[in-house]
């Protein structure tokens, strides 16, 4: 280095200087208070219920450890949680290394301490950091701990980080035992208008009840923060563990698979084999769905993943090419981890020691002995659950190889696109639409479909070569009362315009048009009809001239079906099932069963009465070709879909003595 460098410098006044005196070192749990986004993630409502999850997650640790087998949880007014369990409760005897300190003022003010770093007190825990209640401690504007052990009442109350009291024996217990923390988040780090919300923390209750069978938790809250959502009170255990919480969430939808994949093994932890460990999983595979995944390691939640979710990839992955090849299906080589888990529903909960994680946030396990253990866990499991029942296998490994396909596609579409020596832009189509093979004029179509399981029902009874099927969920967009920069931030819509591909507006172009029929496909309800109605809407305003060329159709679905004997007929509203009684049925006694949607109807009634152009019947949507027709469908648009209500409310008004009561009865 030059010394004219040394000479461009500026020079360093006095009042700047740089000495011991300018290092400054930051004592007890002062560091949290300075820098709380190193341990809890930031400031913000996640950090904020982080707080909830480090106290319930100790009372957890507790439990799985077999010392507890009860935790209750009280939110009150005031943002005050208490979380209880009836466990050992915190050692209160003096602290070796803190003369004339207790172990549970350690514990509270102590940056990495615990009980949970030899493994003496608890075989597996939710995590070796060290730093959890000390945390909540030092962020609360009010911490108060009781502990009930050898049948005495301990308590001790904290501020900031700081005791406010002595630790002080305050009765008998001889019916309690356990720790009990009730904490206030300081408003100084959070925010005056930072406050727990009631329904993320009654999931987050009923979760950690789901992660571990043995554990009864209650719930509790003031009745002035409980909402339809958000009982009172309200008693969680599920023998069933993951299992039954993956029945609730897949609760009414269809499945590859009639039954789940879910089980549990246990496997020792140390050469000894006294204490255990455990990988439980829950695994279903929906006909439609953008698919959910629920990773945890000793009952705390890692979002992001980690190496036990690696090891199920390798176990599900390894087992489907295992049963492939069992069958003689030699494709089946090139299917990949997301093959197996896009779309699906995965639930997956180990139980080691000593987790390592990324972050002081747990958001993603590290431990590499995971892998491992999930992947010998599951991988015997799974190929049972092919085996058992072929057809089952069959089913699992059909879906699979379709999403394989279709990502290889994709795969060879991007590869074309790099090696393409124009910059032409290829074409691009949405994640969630099941295009068809078929090509040439008159035959090819898309349905649009109401819902994750309509579409389910609908990708089954489609002709592949000629239909493809776009789900949307419920209903889109009204474009007639939005403005330009929502309809084009708005995912649904785009999708749309994706699939269709012949642009929106004055872009539009009719020609490039993907499909030869555009088909709305809603239940044949209320609801049902106020989809189709918002995507007419849609249509009208964003690509007129498509719906003037009659590209766009209405599918008829049926509303009942009519059975009686081996006969069976079906019919679109209550006028034709009037008809079909008094001349079909005349005479007989028929059984009538009635659609609430789409995804009611088996793949085969939803063919036979809906998709097969054969049977079918659909209703052409059109526009008037003059001007002065276009310009009153234009008015009613805007009367019935804009953003005036009281027009809709005149509309109502001067066509209510029109409806018949019989039909709001019904």
């Amino acid at each position: 280095m030059s010394d004219d460098l040394f000479d461009k410098l500026p020079a360093t006044s006095a009042a700047e200087a740089y000495d011991g005196s300018a290092i400054e070192v930051l004592e007890g749990l002062e560091p949290v208070r300075r820098r709380p986004g190193m341990y809890i993630g930031g400031t913000d409502e996640r950090a904020l219920h982080h707080l909830a999850a480090e106290v319930l997650d100790n009372a957890m640790d507790e439990a799985v450890a077999g010392h507890a087998n009860r935790i209750e949880v009280l939110l009150e007014e005031g943002n005050r949680l208490t979380i209880s369990d009836n466990g050992r409760g915190i050692p209160v005897d003096e602290h070796p290394k803190y003369p004339g300190k207790s172990a549970l003022e350690v514990i509270l003010t102590t940056l990495h301490s615990g009980g949970k770093f030899s493994g003496k007190a608890y075989a597996t825990s939710g995590g070796l950091h060290g730093v959890g209640v000390s945390v909540v401690n030092a962020l609360s504007s009010l911490t108060r701990v009781e502990v009930a052990r050898n049948k005495e009442l301990y308590a001790q109350e904290f501020s900031r980080g700081n005791p406010t009291t002595k630790l002080m024996k305050v009765g008998n217990a001889p019916n309690r035992r356990g720790t009990q923390v009730t904490f206030i988040p300081d408003t100084e780090i959070f925010g005056e208008d930072a406050k727990f919300k009631p329904a993320r923390l009654f999931r987050l209750v009923r979760s950690k009840a789901y992660l571990f069978a043995g554990v009864e938790i209650r719930w509790k809250c003031e009745p002035s923060l409980a909402s339809d959502d958000v009982p009172a009170e309200a008693v969680f255990q599920f023998p069933g563990g993951l299992a039954d919480h993956l029945a609730e969430q897949v609760s009414g939808r269809e499945c590859v698979t009639s039954v789940p994949f879910a089980g549990r093994q246990d496997f020792p932890l140390g050469p000894d084999g006294e204490e255990m460990g455990r990988v439980e999983w829950a695994i279903a595979w929906p006909l439609w769905s953008d698919g959910s995944y629920s990773w945890y390691c000793n009952t705390i939640p890692t979002p992001d993943g980690g190496t036990h979710e690696q090891g199920l990839r390798a176990a599900l992955t390894k087992g489907i090419r295992a049963f492939a090849d069992l069958i003689g299906q030699k494709k089946a080589k090139d299917i990949a981890p997301e093959d197996m888990i896009t779309g699906s529903e995965i639930m997956l909960s180990v139980f080691i020691r000593d987790p390592q994680f990324q972050s002081q946030t747990k958001d993603r396990l590290t431990s590499p002995e995971a892998a491992r253990m999930v992947e010998a866990a599951v991988r015997d499991h799974f190929d049972h659950f092919l085996t058992d029942n072929m057809e089952r296998g069959k089913a699992l490994l059909g879906a699979v190889m379709e999403r394989m396909d279709e990502r290889l596609r994709r795969k060879a579409e991007r590869e074309v696109k790099r090696k393409t020596a124009t910059n032409a832009r290829k074409l691009r189509l949405p994640g969630k639409l099941t295009d068809c093979s078929g090509e040439g004029s008159g035959e090819t179509e898309l349905f649009i479909v109401e819902g994750d399981s309509a579409g389910g029902s609908a990708k089954q009874a489609r002709d592949r070569k000629t239909q493809a099927i776009l789900p949307i969920r419920g209903k889109i967009l009204n474009v007639a009362s939005a403005t330009a920069d929502k309809i084009r931030a708005n995912q649904e819509i785009a999708d749309l315009a994706l699939a269709l591909g012949c642009g929106m507006r004055k872009d539009c172009n009719p020609d490039a048009l993907r499909y030869d029929r555009v088909i709305i496909m809603t239940d044949a309800d209320v609801d049902g009809a106020h989809i189709a109605t918002l995507l007419m809407t849609f249509f009208f305003q964003e690509m007129p001239e498509l719906v003037r060329r009659g590209h766009l159709y209405l599918a008829q679905p049926p509303l009942y079906r009519l059975t009686s004997g081996s006969t069976s007929a079906y019919a679109k509203d209550d006028a034709h099932r009037a008809e079909l009684e008094a001349t079909k049925f005349k005479g007989k006694k028929v059984e009538v069963g009635r659609f609430k949607g789409l995804g009611e109807m088996n793949p085969q009634q939803l063919r036979e009465t809906t998709m097969a152009p054969a049977t079918r019947s659909l209703i052409r949507i059109t526009l008037p070709p003059e001007y002065e027709g276009r310009a009153a469908v234009k008015d009613l648009v805007d009367r019935l879909m804009g953003r005036d209500p009281a027009q809709r409310f005149m509309f109502i008004q001067n066509r209510a003595s029109e409806i018949d009561p019989e039909l709001i009865d019904a």
